[in-house]
């Protein structure tokens, strides 16, 4: 099979495209014949090595899985022996490791099948941003009907999500991006956009029942002015991944929780199938959809993570096989 490979850390440049041989499925796992893998900026951190605390995961010396990506859509080619929840020929979804290859090995209970209302592409472009967002919102923001919700980089891949999702919970929503994302956001659903080149959010008036925050660029101080007394402002990103754990930001917010009376909450997002299985709910009704903003084939999955990983993604970007 044809894949993306590199067995040392390093910028994208590192990568290959190469051919390796098809991998072995354990007994709970199935093939995938992968047509199209998410690009995530932990993609990318992963192929650098960083923080270099995951090293201790990823690899020490060098990468324990040489091949990148973790969202793939495509479908069943074989099963384990002990797999009874998927039969080939199977359309799905989900969470793999080495996903830039033309066939991953899964395990079964990493995938769910695939919306019949989403292309390949708009499938692999969900599980991992779409979780987050999920997760962020409902688990550790705890949004209801009528909440006031307020998404800091709403114009990314978790934002474009975020933005939709909440609006699906009931809330109303205001999302902050760029001058030339204001559009894009509107057009998720937001109910107001703030343009952070024109307007400091933490400064303007109103307060947020909850305030998701991927981008961190606002001390914690500051920036929970815009929450509401016994609100919560979720810390989804923004962490220097240059530190030994990338996760100082996520400390603080654990440790000025207590001083104040807005929550701050770290997001450790997970890799849950039963959230999976609610976000291809919302997907097929059509209450959230993928909003893409580049394919890239699988030779050129180094561009694609580079863009990614630049910050300069709007919505998602999804390598095809």
């Amino acid at each position: 099979m044809k894949a993306i490979f590199h067995d040392h850390y390093g910028t994208e440049d590192v990568l290959e495209f190469r051919d390796l041989p098809l991998p072995e499925v354990g007994p709970n796992e199935v093939l995938v014949r992968v047509r199209a893998a998410g690009v995530n900026r932990g993609d990318a951190l992963a192929v650098a090595g960083l923080p270099y605390a995951a090293r201790l995961s990823y690899g020490v010396t060098g990468p324990n899985n040489p091949v990148p990506g973790s969202d793939i859509a495509g479908h069943v080619e074989a099963i384990g022996d002990e797999v009874t929840t998927f039969a080939p020929g199977d359309e799905v979804f989900g969470w793999s490791d080495g996903a830039f290859a033309e066939y991953a090995a899964v395990a079964a209970d990493r995938l769910s099948r695939k919306p019949d209302a989403l292309t390949f592409e708009q499938a692999a472009a969900a599980p991992t941003t779409g979780v987050t967002a999920l997760q962020g919102l409902r688990d550790v923001g705890r949004v209801e009907s009528g909440h006031d919700v307020l998404v800091v980089g709403a114009s990314g891949g978790v934002g474009t999500f975020a933005v939709q999702i909440a609006k699906a919970l009931g809330a109303t929503v205001t999302g902050v991006s760029s001058t030339r994302n204001v559009e894009l956001v509107r057009s998720a659903g937001a109910d107001h956009v703030v343009d952070y080149t024109r307007d400091d959010f933490t400064r303007l008036d109103g307060r947020h029942d909850v305030v998701l925050d991927m981008v961190g660029r606002e001390s914690l101080s500051s920036a929970r002015r815009v929450v509401r007394p016994g609100g919560t402002y979720v810390v989804v990103g923004g962490g220097n991944p240059r530190s030994v754990t990338g996760m100082g930001r996520f400390g603080a917010a654990l440790v000025l929780s207590p001083f104040g009376r807005q929550r701050l909450r770290p997001l450790f997002a997970s890799q849950d199938q039963d959230d999976l299985d609610v976000l291809g709910v919302l997907l097929d009704s059509g209450k959230v959809r993928p909003i893409i903003d580049a394919v890239h084939d699988l030779p050129d999955a180094a561009a694609a993570l580079a863009h990614v990983h630049a910050g300069h993604a709007r919505g998602k970007v999804v390598v095809t096989t």
